[in-house]
């Protein structure tokens, strides 16, 4: 996969200001996660999340207007060879149909949103190793009759 020469430049930024997405969390306002998803150009920004986050990374006030432009998202191979990311493929194999049986289960014949949602990462401490905790939560939509 290539990396777009914005996304680049913003990591390349962010680097170079020996800043974290947590601490730019911390300067936006808006999700860690959130605002690595516009660094890869796969969420847009407000004029004034992106004013902030140009400033933050001290850039030129030229990328505002690329970072609230409204992506194209998904772009990229079907099946990435990326280990980490990989992994979330692999993830979906495995646990894929078991997860649609008991979120149906609970809540119905539907899907959870993408567009409605929350994605979190922390780190967890353990004596066997450190893990990796991801939440999502995504809003319930049920699928409609007609």
């Amino acid at each position: 996969m290539s990396i777009p020469e914005i996304t680049q430049t913003l990591l390349n930024a962010k680097k170079n200001k020996g800043l974290s997405f947590g601490d730019l969390e911390r300067i936006i306002g808006r999700d860690e996660v959130w605002i690595a998803s516009v660094f890869y150009r796969q969420a847009s920004a407000s004029p004034e999340e992106a004013k902030l986050l140009v400033e933050a990374l001290g850039l030129d006030s030229l990328y505002i207007q690329q970072l609230t432009e409204y992506p194209v998202k998904g772009l990229g191979p079907i099946v990435p060879t990326d280990p980490l990311i990989y992994r979330f493929y692999e993830i979906m194999q495995v646990y894929g149909f078991p997860l649609k049986e008991v979120i149906q289960e609970k809540f119905g014949d539907g899907i959870m949103s993408a567009i409605d949602f929350t994605l979190d990462v922390d780190k967890e401490t353990d004596p066997k190793g450190d893990r990796v905790k991801i939440t999502m939560s995504g809003k319930f939509l049920p699928y409609k009759k007609w």
